[in-house]
């Protein structure tokens, strides 16, 4: 189970360095600057060792050449300290500019998935995993970066300078090295597990609070704030619980390694004093060691210990930046839509619309629409109503290629519609749903959302069309009112959702219960502007006010994923099957 573990965190750490892929010029730059910083802090020992020993002893003093040393001193330690910072710099740099990489590759996965999976998902779960996750993985990596190189450089040259002064006393530290090794990684081993169910947690945590958030006015007009808090502060203990364990382990390393450290450091002293003091043969053979090359040992065990010291500190961040790593690659390895862009882009429709024998559901086990036909000509309104859970929407996902069928096709004049482009399918469709959707822009940006070469003349006509000019025009700015989803009514927000689409004017037409958040004077006039838009063009129109589709040249009624009547708004009347009773029951409601 352990080696498993091991060899998922070195997969995933091989796959996010992937991502450094464009930025190879730094990381080379940081290698080079580390070199040249741990070779100019490794100098410092041996300047002060040999300044040491030229203090023999009391007025046995060599003045000149210690202050020589000293003067050295000088521009090493600003050399040093300067490659140092330019190496943090580099790794900064490529640490945000592979973090870059990485949410542009995680988002660009995301917004090619298909929709089932975006609906089956919390969406604050995957906003976490795009925003939250990767945020953690660049602190940790930031940290893990700098520290990886320096350290690696650091570890290596001190045991070259250390073998060079004495081997013997070198020796000493190499063995004693893997017990802060042995160390670290048992305790990285036990929070592992705890890192991973904290990542979880949080993801959970971030797609709670954006459900309730989004939901708040629901939460309180059923006066749901208590339990709310409620399943809030479950998932936070959780969380809490998981975070503390995760500490507790990964704070256990630094204090230990520390010990084993100073272990290393008493143990060099020893040796060197030994060697020095009651061993002179010994000393011979390993390296003649004076007082001032002691002292250099001593500098070094402490340069040599001190990247495990560091590593370790920062172990925690990268354990947790390597759980917040599998989250996002686990999403991102998610099937994205297929490519089809080898695919002929279907022509401007004329609208005919084919739909034979098409069976889907979202799952095997419960079918939803099978056997559906269906044949629409060139500028015929459709009407299709139903109660709830029929698949209407399904249907209008199905048009638009959502979702693909299960069997059967549907063809737009002639085209299977799997064998074209989505691209070009989609822009044959205006749709207008029930939920609206506008981002934080200007209005004018939102109306053009779907022809960003519109001009200002055509923008205006579309307001107009929608009924939506008189309330822009009474903002301070105009057209040029930065909006978002707060900024305006429901009803002004549809009513730019229709704007949108009757400035694209496409051929054919969905509308999803388009005026269902509108008051019913502005209703009428939308209704006269969507008669002017469906001139000539194919309309499939979703609604559950049955007053609304009157005029439709041909109602499907849905019951349980098939189509149970179908027929003029009059003589679905005069037959006195299952739209009949919908509509009397609906008109005694409104009665």
């Amino acid at each position: 189970m352990t080696k498993n573990k091991n060899v998922s965190s070195l997969k995933t750490l091989a796959r996010l360095l992937s991502f450094t892929k464009g930025c190879r010029g730094r990381f080379v730059m940081t290698f080079v600057f580390a070199v040249l910083a741990v070779v100019l802090q490794l100098a410092v020992p041996i300047l002060v060792g040999d300044a040491i020993d030229c203090m023999i002893g009391a007025g046995e003093v060599d003045m000149q050449k210690v202050l020589q040393y000293v003067i050295w001193l000088i521009p090493v330690v600003a050399g040093g300290a300067f490659f140092q910072y330019m190496m943090s710099l580099c790794a900064n740099s490529l640490t945000y500019n592979t973090v870059r990489a990485l949410r542009e590759h995680a988002f660009s996965r995301l917004s090619r998935m298909p929709l089932s999976y975006i609906d089956s998902k919390p969406h604050g779960d995957l906003i976490s995993r795009v925003a939250s996750d990767i945020e953690i993985i660049a602190d940790g990596m930031l940290q893990g970066m700098t520290q990886l190189f320096s350290g690696i450089v650091t570890v290596l040259t001190t045991i070259i300078f250390m073998f060079m002064l004495n081997w013997v006393v070198a020796l000493v530290v190499v063995v004693l090295t893997p017990l802060s090794l042995f160390v670290a990684a048992f305790i990285a081993r036990g929070s592992h597990k705890y890192f991973t169910a904290q990542a979880a947690s949080r993801g959970e945590l971030s797609g709670y609070c954006e459900e309730s958030l989004g939901g708040m006015n629901v939460v309180r007009a059923f006066s749901h704030e208590q339990r709310a808090q409620e399943n809030f502060e479950e998932i936070n203990s959780r969380l809490y619980t998981c975070g503390l364990k995760a500490q507790i382990y990964s704070a256990l390393v630094n204090p230990v390694t520390r010990f084993l450290n100073y272990l290393v450091y008493a143990a060099v002293g020893l040796a060197g004093g030994l060697i020095a003091v009651l061993m002179p043969s010994l000393g011979a053979v390993g390296g003649v060691m004076t007082a001032g090359k002691l002292s250099t040992f001593l500098m070094y065990s402490n340069q040599y210990t001190k990247p495990f010291n560091e590593i370790t500190g920062v172990l925690s961040e990268m354990q947790n930046a390597m759980a917040a790593a599998r989250r996002v690659f686990d999403m991102a390895d998610n099937p994205v839509e297929s490519d089809d862009s080898a695919l002929p882009a279907l022509p401007d429709a004329h609208g005919d619309v084919d739909i034979e024998d098409v069976s889907f559901s979202y799952t095997p086990s419960r079918p939803l629409i099978t056997c559906f036909n269906l044949h629409v000509k060139s500028g015929q309104r459709i009407a299709i109503v139903g109660p709830t859970g029929c698949g209407k929407t399904t249907f209008i996902n199905l048009l638009m290629r959502f979702y693909d069928v299960n069997g059967g096709s549907i063809k737009v004049d002639g085209h299977d519609i799997r064998e074209v482009t989505r691209h070009s399918l989609r822009a044959n469709y205006g749709m207008i749903l029930q939920d609206t959707w506008l981002f934080r822009g200007t209005i004018r940006e939102n109306i053009a959302y779907g022809k960003e070469d519109a001009t200002e003349e055509e923008i205006i006509a579309a307001a107009k069309l929608a009924s939506c000019d008189t309330f822009i025009r009474q903002f301070k700015d105009g057209y040029d009112t930065v909006i978002d989803e707060d900024s305006l009514s429901q009803g002004q927000r549809q009513l730019l959702c229709i704007a949108r689409v009757m400035l694209t004017r496409p051929p054919m037409l969905i509308l999803d219960e388009a005026t269902s958040s509108i008051d019913t004077r502005t209703e009428m006039k939308i209704q006269k502007a969507f008669a002017y838009m469906m001139q000539g063009r194919t309309s499939f129109i979703v609604a559950h006010r049955l007053s609304t589709i009157r005029t439709a040249d041909l109602i499907l009624v849905m019951k349980d994923g098939n189509i149970i009547e179908q027929g003029t708004h009059a003589s679905l009347l005069e037959s006195k099957g299952f739209y009949s009773e919908l509509y009397n029951s609906q008109f005694a409601d409104e009665k």
